[in-house]
């Protein structure tokens, strides 16, 4: 269940996303979760690192990329420092610093690109391709295969209730089950290239099991004739984003087997999952 400052802050979330234009789903490319070569950490591995910040950071560019709707895909009046930090939840005190902190962050590892500043206003914020590599962006669904988060993720505050390592976890299996109808076995070398250790697999394991988003079973693996292991075969009911944190199960699907307009009422979306519009307040 949200507290009342993540609930407060969930409204916000409604109003951006509003504002945004954006409906359906975000999409990420697979290389922000998942990393092409062996022995090197993906995009979305690295930012869940370091303890709090790294649940500063991670949230934080959620969110970005969820209101840069459009080319050239930037945000030219971002919220302050401490309307972010209102709309992530965080504390009064100290929020606006650890966002200036993550935004220079997230600038130094070539995710998002800062542009000057004009007066006190904020730095306008260009995202940067998902890989980190400091190409241009490419919105992921145009590019072929792609992971698509749906919008109430962000308005339905559950990027507020899910701890980072379930985020990134949640990410990893929606990339795994790739919109097949059938729960999924993950490989080991398809669970090392999401970066994830041994710990932060089960604890994001357990966490989204709590939260009614995960089913996991035992299957069998091997032919009639092999010798045949059981494995973990897992299943994320995407449907559970449609509901409140802390609310009881609905009927989901199961497997077989402020010029951001903070405090005034948004503008109605768009009828498409990627708005054909930019984010421009």
């Amino acid at each position: 269940m949200l507290t009342i400052h993540q609930a407060t802050a969930t409204e916000l979330l409604r109003k951006a996303a509003d504002k945004a234009a954006r409906t359906g789903r975000v999409s990420f490319s697979p290389s922000f979760a998942r990393s092409p070569e062996p022995g090197s950490t993906p995009p979305l591995a690295r930012l869940i690192q370091g303890g709090r910040g790294g649940e500063v950071r991670l949230k934080l560019y959620l969110s970005i990329v969820m209101m840069a709707t459009a080319a050239p895909f930037d945000i030219k009046r971002p919220p302050t420092p401490q309307a972010w930090s209102r709309l992530l939840a965080l504390p009064e005190t100290s929020g606006p610093r650890r966002i200036t902190d993550n935004i220079k962050w997230l600038s130094g590892r070539s995710l998002i690109e800062l542009g000057p500043r004009r007066g006190y206003a904020p730095s306008t914020i260009q995202l940067l391709s998902m890989d980190g590599e400091g190409d241009e962006f490419e919105r992921a669904s145009l590019a072929g295969r792609y992971i698509g988060i749906p919008i109430e993720f962000w308005t339905n505050g559950w990027i507020l209730a899910l701890s980072p390592t379930a985020i990134a976890l949640l990410f990893a299996l929606l990339d795994s089950q790739g919109g097949h109808a059938k729960s999924r076995y993950v490989t080991k070398e398809r669970k090392e290239s999401y970066g994830l250790s041994h710990n932060s697999w089960t604890e994001g394991r357990k966490e989204l099991e709590r939260h009614k988003f995960l089913s996991v079973t035992r299957v069998a693996q091997g032919g009639d004739f092999d010798y045949q292991r059981l494995r973990n075969s897992y299943w994320v009911d995407e449907s559970r984003l449609d509901d409140a944190p802390g609310s009881n199960l609905h009927s989901g699907t199961a497997p077989d087997a402020d010029p951001w307009g903070f405090f005034s009422k948004g503008s109605a979306g768009s009828t498409t999952s990627e708005a054909p519009q930019g984010f421009r307040p």
